[in-house]
């Protein structure tokens, strides 16, 4: 300290403190002519000692005044050190940066000042402070002071150029500093951060590429920054780094994978399309390092198919063709298993476009890589079926079409059969909206007899007696008027001729038994007349309720359509159908007279021509086998033109009709059974709530007694 003494005179130190500036500054000089004159003489020591004057007793001085004079000193000492500044930086540059911070706005002025000076001086030397003085300049950057900003702003170009000119600067020291500050919201500083990362990017020997997973997200979350500035520099950073990542030969796709398919759940438009912008860039390039990462990109590109914004769908879209398109092996890292759970995840997406891409996927699954989605068959089947009570006709289409590619295989039918009747027991809604949709649907993809024949099997033993009784008749609605089971009226038009047809009418008989009214549509269909007029004469006064009325007036009108044309005709040769115009007959006798359907089949049987009667034909017909003799017969083989022949294992494609009807007649008998017991309960309840509130029921004054209504006939439902 006495060396420094001795060397600079008194007046220079007081002056150096002064609070004018002119004086501050005059003293500077002298202290510049001091340090230069020991420079040349080589004496260091006393250099040094003048350095350490400076900072100690002046820029660590509590007197902002001394600060000042302190600074400016220390940036003269370095001028006049000129080319032997380097060896005195360690002393010089600290107190300096320490300055930096102060307080004081005009001290944090003139330290910017000063280092501006000594970077000059120093130039490449001062990289060793660079990490320091790039977190001093970050805060600077957003300084409340104007002036200091201005001045942080001019050293900041000034340290760029040295960098750039540098070959000593270390980007792997440098990126830990610029990743900690990449999620800050000041803008000043966040502009201050693009411009070091275009710098830098734009130094042919720094490899920020390499580097960007450590700054990408930083990057894009400055895209949805308030200033439209601040928005333009971080996509004109991101447009030149991508640019640069379809040039390369070497890129990171996966850390950056992760950080685009987060960006791309944005909440902000413009974050979203640029990262769906860059995950469709990256699918065409990254190839094989990708494939870990599809099922995240896939999460990332299916929401973006339903965007509000037409850009990002038209993007999204492009891009969920590409990945879809590539071909990978799931022993190439390819996981079936993730790719199914996005898959099922979006199929409860609120958007309908996200909802069929995710299906397109499990079919394309399915195709490439059947066995492996097997395998999660139980993770995605309950979704499957619940999404044919989607709102969408396409999307319910399509789960069919996944639905009959998983059931090729005979336990894989069974079990979607089996599913599919229990939600719509469960859901009747289901039944009614989509029965018809899905039924035909599964018919053209699975075969329509095999289905039919499946459900047939299974509502035999339905325990529900009264969902039974709906299923069947909505099945036989669609097997009567659907055009894709047209083979398969075709066949049970054969049933009295032909083998097939035949087991096929025995194999939905049992289950038809649910209603009178299908079996009765069934025999019209199989040509089975005698065994309709056996029907319809073992009907009971029961059976004959509303519901069954409004069944019986739907068939009328379906007689009446192409698809009973042939029936119709037959009715031209009443001497050689007289079964069916007796079956006819016994309908037109249940309908209520002033009714529709009563007016429309009388019209059609006045039509029918009398004089191809035949007496002995009438004869037969008017003392046919009633009901009692018919179940008589219960070992015999009754043929369409009434004849009763015994079973004696001769006859081709021969139909025990009295075994169906008797199997007809205990199914009718456990309907009405419980019909009677859900009436008998919900008296006893009547009951019950007529005992809890006696007072009520007088307030009421006198009501009929239900002993004098006739009894109710709780029918079974019909479909809607």
């Amino acid at each position: 300290m006495a060396d420094a003494l001795s060397v600079i005179p008194a007046s220079v130190l007081r002056n150096l403190s002064d609070k004018l500036y002119e004086k501050r500054k005059n003293a500077a000089l002298e202290v510049e002519g001091i340090v230069k004159q020991l420079a040349l003489s080589g004496d260091h020591e006393k250099i040094s000692a003048v350095i350490k004057l400076l900072a100690k007793e002046f820029t660590y001085s509590p007197q902002a005044n001394h600060r000042k004079g302190g600074l400016i000193g220390l940036a003269a000492a370095t001028v006049g050190l000129t080319s032997e500044a380097a060896q005195h930086l360690e002393q010089i540059v600290p107190p300096v940066l320490n300055s930096l911070s102060d307080q004081d706005s005009r001290v944090r002025y003139y330290a910017c000042e000063a280092l501006y000076n000594i970077a000059k001086v120093v130039r490449g030397d001062l990289i060793i402070f660079f990490n320091q003085i790039f977190d001093a300049l970050c805060k600077l950057s957003a300084d409340s002071d104007a002036n200091v900003q201005s001045a942080a702003h001019l050293l900041d170009r000034l340290v760029k150029d040295i960098v750039t000119e540098s070959d000593q600067f270390s980007i792997e020291e440098f990126i830990p500093l610029l990743r900690e500050r990449m999620n800050v919201l000041n803008p000043y500083v966040r502009q201050f951060l693009v411009g070091w990362i275009t710098v830098l990017d734009s130094v042919p020997d720094i490899d920020m590429l390499g580097f960007l997973p450590d700054f990408l997200d930083g990057l894009f979350n400055m895209l949805s920054d308030s200033s439209p500035e601040i928005r333009q520099q971080a996509d004109s950073a991101l447009s030149e780094f991508l640019q640069e990542i379809k040039n390369s030969p070497s890129v990171d796709y996966g850390r950056m994978a992760e950080i685009l398919v987060q960006r791309a759940a944005s909440p902000d438009e413009f974050t979203r399309l640029t990262a769906i912008t860059w995950i469709n860039e990256f699918v065409k390039l990254g190839g094989d390092q990708l494939v870990p990462y599809y099922a995240d990109i896939l999460g990332a590109i299916l929401p973006c198919i339903s965007d509000k914004e037409e850009k990002i769908r038209v993007v999204a879209r492009e891009t969920n063709e590409e990945l879809r398109s590539i071909k990978s092996d799931p022993a190439e890292a390819f996981d079936v298993g993730a790719i199914l759970y996005i898959a099922r995840r979006q199929l409860d997406s609120e958007w309908e476009a996200t909802r069929i891409e995710a299906l397109h996927w499990i079919s394309t699954l399915l195709d490439r890589h059947r066995a492996e989605v097997l395998c999660f068959l139980n993770d995605i089947f309950d979704t499957l079926l619940k999404a044919l009570s989607d709102s969408s006709d396409e999307v319910v289409l399509l789960v069919l079409d996944i639905h009959a590619c998983i059931a090729r295989d005979p336990l894989h039918f069974r079990q979607l059969i089996v599913f599919l009747v229990h939600n719509f027991r469960v859901d009747h809604s289901l039944l009614e909206r989509r029965g018809a949709l899905i039924i035909r649907r599964l018919c053209v993809l699975l075969d329509a007899e095999r289905v039919y024949r499946e459900l047939s099997t299974i509502l035999e033993g339905e325990a529900d007696l009264d969902f039974a009784c709906i299923m069947v008749q909505a099945l036989n609605l669609i097997l009567l008027t659907s055009s894709e089971l047209s083979v398969l009226r075709e066949l049970l038009k054969q049933s009295l001729v032909n083998a097939a047809g035949k087991d096929l009418f025995v194999s939905l008989y049992a289950s038809w038994c649910h209603s009178p009214m299908a079996i009765l549509s069934l025999c019209l269909l199989a040509q089975a007349y005698q065994h309709a007029s056996a029907v319809i004469q073992s009907l009971v006064e029961e059976d004959i309720n509303v519901k069954f009325l409004v069944q019986l007036d739907k068939l009328i009108r379906l007689l009446e359509t192409p698809i009973f044309a042939y029936l119709r005709l037959q009715l031209l040769e009443p001497g050689r159908y007289i079964w069916l115009l007796k079956a006819l007959y016994g309908l037109l006798m249940l309908l209520p007279q002033q009714s529709a359907a009563f007016k429309i089949l009388r019209t059609r049987l006045k039509t029918v021509p009398s004089h191809s009667f035949n007496g002995d034909q009438l004869k037969r017909a008017s003392s046919g086998n009633p009901y009692s003799q018919i179940l008589h017969y219960s070992g015999s083989q009754i043929t369409e033109d009434g004849d009763v022949r015994q079973d004696n294992g001769n006859l081709q494609n021969g139909i025990n009709f009295a075994s169906r009807l008797q199997q007809f007649v205990q199914m009718q008998r456990q309907h009405r059974m419980l019909e009677k017991s859900q009436e008998q309960s919900q008296a006893r309840s009547s009951s019950t709530l007529s005992k809890e509130g006696p007072e009520a029921e007088e307030s009421r004054g006198p009501q009929t007694s239900d002993s004098n209504l006739p009894p109710s006939r709780s029918s079974r439902r019909g479909l809607g």
